[in-house]
């Protein structure tokens, strides 16, 4: 089970999270627990030590520690009050620590990839030690560790680390033997290197933590718990009548993952997939309602579409030229060079000229990219680089698209009769997800409308 941000960041979170956990334990199945920061710890660690390193005033590092001392031992008094004295000097460990690597920062100014690493692991740090009393609190025995000692050895990507195969025997090692008579809590968003250095596994990277975990368990089943119902047909607060989706395949879930929705982290699906695990994804503060379950999904879907979703602050790089056409090494000089200037492309689309070639970017990559690709027109490969801003990305996704006819017929004519115009349309040959880009303003129209066209506020007839 991973808990999320909101669903431990206060007393009454916390005590919710432990009734969930206890009505598992008690009925006889062995259980592990992920835990996130508490909600926003992160993003304050990250501007805390971001300004010190750019800044010669230190004045904030105080009361920034004193305001973690003060969360985290309110809820720890709350959730765990007969603990509250040895627990809390365990959390003062912590901030000394924390505090220590701060005050490096802020006179070496610098904050290096490895250093900003080390120091956003400790909103989850603190948390599980508060996580965990109140397990015990409880009556259920519990102990915490964090991702190295768990057993999670990653890539050294800072930031964006990634498992690797030997994780499952050091898991197996470490974890197993704790789930008979307790309940281990570890930290999630963190592992560690062959070498032993800290890195964080990207955003929302506790689901991958709980998903690598899990598949190292041979779990029956990884619940993904956090503050809403399940994942659903498209972000409510743009489709007032967005609907929970009863049941979604792993590739479809990865897909919309990829593209926005922030149910689940891309990467968390894998683990699960390759062991057949079921994922469940269910609402910290609803238990009752059954959530999403995320399985293979062999069979054919009788819904076309499953969901929509869309990316803003993306932004549009068009690659046009004559001398494009039949010159081979083209696509790979332009791919090399954004490579090369860590520029991720999310979209590609090549019209059969060969003469444009239009990719999708992040919006803060914009620049890094055209200056990367200027390269190329001096060496006279492309006539021209255009970018464009103001743009968003909307992806339609369901696994019963495939080998399904008219359904592309039917996402285009509902946007033209909607007056909204695509300027760039891609579609992989596995065809669960057909993906556009519009002008930003018309990007949550596009959604409305198709989230009409495809009837999706409607339950499902399976």
């Amino acid at each position: 089970m991973k808990f999320g941000g909101t669903s431990v960041a206060d007393g009454a979170s916390v005590s919710r999270v432990v009734d969930i956990v206890e009505s598992c334990h008690s009925a006889g199945n062995e259980v592990a627990v992920v835990v996130s920061a508490q909600r926003g710890v992160t993003d304050q660690l990250i501007t805390m030590a971001t300004e010190l390193a750019n800044n010669t005033d230190s004045s904030g590092i105080e009361p920034f520690i004193n305001s973690l001392r003060i969360r985290h031992g309110k809820v720890l008094l709350e959730s765990a009050e007969d603990y509250a004295d040895e627990v809390g000097i365990l959390v003062e460990e912590q901030l000394c620590n924390l505090e220590n690597i701060l005050n490096a920062v802020h006179n070496l100014r610098e904050l290096t990839p490895r250093s900003r690493d080390y120091i956003i692991t400790f909103g989850e740090r603190l948390n599980s030690l508060v996580v965990s009393a109140a397990f015990r609190q409880r009556g259920i025995p519990s102990e915490t560790l964090d991702g190295c000692e768990a057993g999670i050895v990653t890539t050294p990507n800072h930031g964006e680390a990634m498992a690797l195969p030997q994780s499952e025997e050091k898991i197996q090692k470490r974890v197993l033997p704790l789930l008979a008579d307790s309940v281990p809590v570890i930290m999630g968003f963190m592992g560690c290197t062959d070498k032993g250095v800290v890195t964080t596994l990207g955003r929302s990277g506790s689901d991958y933590s709980a998903a690598i975990i899990g598949a190292a368990l041979d779990a029956d089943e990884i619940l993904i718990w956090t503050d809403v119902d399940g994942i659903m047909t498209s972000d409510p607060r743009l489709i007032p009548d967005a609907r929970v989706i009863p049941s979604i395949s792993y590739l479809e879930v990865m897909e919309l993952s990829y593209f926005g929705a922030k149910v689940m982290h891309p990467r968390s699906i894998e683990p699960a997939m390759n062991k057949n695990i079921i994922v469940r994804v269910k609402n910290t503060f609803n238990p009752d309602h059954p959530g999403t379950t995320i399985v293979r999904g062999e069979r054919r879907d009788t819904r076309v579409v499953k969901a929509l979703t869309y990316i803003e602050k993306v932004a549009m790089v068009n690659i046009c030229g004559a001398q494009m056409i039949g010159r081979p090494g083209v696509a790979k000089a332009i791919f090399s060079q954004l490579a090369d200037r860590d520029v991720n492309v999310m979209m590609i689309s090549q019209g059969s000229s060969e003469a444009n070639i239009t990719l999708v970017v992040e919006e803060s990559q914009e620049e890094t990219a055209r200056e990367a690709l200027s390269a190329l027109v001096r060496q006279g490969m492309v006539r021209q680089v255009t970018t464009n801003r103001d743009v968003c990305a909307v992806a339609v996704v369901g696994s019963g698209m495939a080998g399904a006819k008219g359904t592309g017929g039917r996402i285009f004519t509902a946007l033209g009769n909607g007056g909204i115009n695509v300027m760039m349309i891609s579609q992989g040959s596995s065809e669960v997800n057909i993906s556009f880009v519009v002008r930003q303003e018309d990007g949550p129209r596009a959604v409305r409308i198709l989230h009409d066209e495809f009837h999706l506020s409607e339950e499902d007839d399976e």
